[in-house]
């Protein structure tokens, strides 16, 4: 594969690239990854091919440059959410907006769990660089539940790094669920599930 020199980007540049990786990520979000042209891309940028080639490799390497793009905005969104969960209720209020949010938005999905289905068995590269988004949004709720049991509010027995994979599983299954049949009750019913298992991890009053 070709190797696009990494050169310090001017605004110009900066923002020539931003237009590209804009464009395909509203592209695969209609089509999908391998149903997008790069043709179609760069009408909608506005940019040339010789721009494409000057940023990125090849369309699997632009690709690459949309999952960050959805790994920044699923972080930037739910980043202060997720960096105050040092409760059980703080849980609670970060699964209801994931439930109002889904249902306002008519259970669109989520756009990372779309391309891991996608290129997770095509595209090492793409899948590898998925599983790192999904690690750093998950990290959130570990430490908080990490919190939560340092606190006495969760079992000294509780396993934060199982229970926050649980809560993701839970998340991306009523995600994928919701969407296939366009029923957010499946997102929700995941949620209050998971929410239901963490609330047995408190302590024995006993």
């Amino acid at each position: 594969m070709v190797t696009v020199a990494q050169e310090p980007l001017t605004e110009r540049g900066r923002r020539s690239r931003e237009r590209i990786v804009e464009a395909a990520a509203a592209a695969v979000a209609e089509r999908g990854a391998g149903g997008c042209s790069l043709d179609r891309i760069l009408e909608v940028a506005g940019a040339s091919k010789s721009q494409l080639y000057h940023y990125f490799a090849d369309k699997d390497d632009l690709v690459r440059a949309v999952i960050a793009r959805r790994v920044d905005e699923a972080l930037d969104c739910q980043g202060p959410m997720l960096s105050e969960l040092d409760s059980l209720a703080d849980i609670r209020r970060w699964f209801d907006w994931l439930i109002a949010n889904n249902e306002e938005l008519g259970c669109p999905g989520c756009p990372l769990g779309t391309l891991a289905n996608e290129l997770a068995d095509r595209d090492e590269a793409a899948r590898v660089n998925l599983a790192g988004g999904f690690d750093s949004w998950m990290r959130y709720v570990i430490d908080g539940l990490a919190r939560m049991r340092a606190s006495g509010e969760l079992d000294e027995r509780a396993e934060p790094e199982r229970l926050g994979a649980a809560v993701f599983a839970s998340l991306q299954g009523g995600l994928l669920l919701s969407k296939t049949y366009k029923d957010p009750t499946y997102l929700r019913d995941a949620l209050d599930a998971a929410y239901a298992h963490l609330e047995s991890c408190r302590p024995n009053p006993a």
